[in-house]
């Protein structure tokens, strides 16, 4: 690991927000060092999302600031940061399913293109599996194929920090072990990442330091493992999930009481409901 005793990337006293005059970021802060691997974990609806998301310009700042290696980039556009050494891997669409691997990752590097063939090997030493099936299209691919595909596509541009949003989202136990693996693979070689993780415990695991958000603001911070037995932050987590399973619980006695309407109700319900499917915040 590369020198971190000065943060490459540093939000301070971030508020944030997707609609005017409501902020999801209530004076949250982040400091990512050099070769950091920098998780950010929570309870659902914490913020964690909307941070990342603020750090790579797609979110509407209205007060703190971002640095970046000791230059304000807070308002800069995505392309303005992704030529200032900043890559990102959203949770979900991150790669273009109608083209090859190996297209895809020429989209990563639509800057310097003359660069791709010496870039592109890196990736497939990194990644032997997409170098395999570099002609395949990407739509083709599982959930875990596709994640490395748009971590690959992400390091083309040989970005100083990384961001990735809850990369092991809806995989397999193992896919989720492999992809874990595989970002602290990226970390040694020194790119700093910050990642937002719905698996706190293997989050905590690997991370050199994380944050802990609650409500939109910072809860708790500091090293990864100690964090993990942290009574504080299990305690936020076993509260939040208590009142998930109270509230649930009280949905069914409601539905029992009403008899066949609610059960009727709950049978004519065949997909997910409008807050399942609406923007999630993670």
């Amino acid at each position: 690991m590369s020198d971190t005793t000065q943060p490459i990337l540093r939000a301070d006293g971030l508020d944030a927000g997707y609609l005017p005059g409501i902020n999801i970021l209530n004076r949250c802060s982040l400091e990512a060092r050099r070769g950091e691997l920098v998780g950010i974990i929570g309870p659902n609806g914490a913020g964690k999302s909307t941070l990342l998301k603020a750090l790579f310009g797609l979110v509407n700042i209205r007060a703190g600031s971002v640095t970046l290696d000791g230059r304000d980039v807070t308002g800069l556009k995505t392309n303005e940061l992704v030529r200032a050494g900043v890559g990102f891997v959203p949770q979900s669409h991150n790669v273009f399913p109608s083209l090859s691997i190996e297209e895809n990752l020429q989209m990563g590097l639509f800057l310097k293109p003359k660069e791709f063939a010496t870039r592109a090997q890196d990736m497939w030493d990194l990644f032997p599996m997409l170098a395999e099936r570099r002609k395949q299209l990407a739509g083709s691919l599982s959930g875990g194929e596709r994640q490395s595909v748009a971590m690959a596509r992400a390091l083309m541009m040989q970005p100083q920090v990384l961001l990735l949003d809850e990369p092991s989202a809806g995989l397999s136990p193992v896919r989720q072990d492999e992809t874990f693996i595989r970002t602290r693979q990226i970390n040694q070689t020194g790119v700093t990442i910050i990642m937002v993780e719905q698996n706190a415990r293997r989050c905590l695991q690997i991370c050199d330091r994380a944050y802990v958000l609650d409500q939109g603001t910072n809860a708790y911070e500091g090293p990864g493992r100690e964090l993990a037995n942290d009574p504080r932050v299990i305690e936020l987590y076993l509260g939040t999930l208590a009142k998930e399973v109270e509230a649930k619980g009280s949905e069914r006695r409601g539905g029992a009481r009403d008899g066949g309407a609610g059960a009727g109700a709950e049978a004519g319900s065949a997909g997910p409901s409008a807050a399942e499917t609406g923007p999630a915040e993670g």
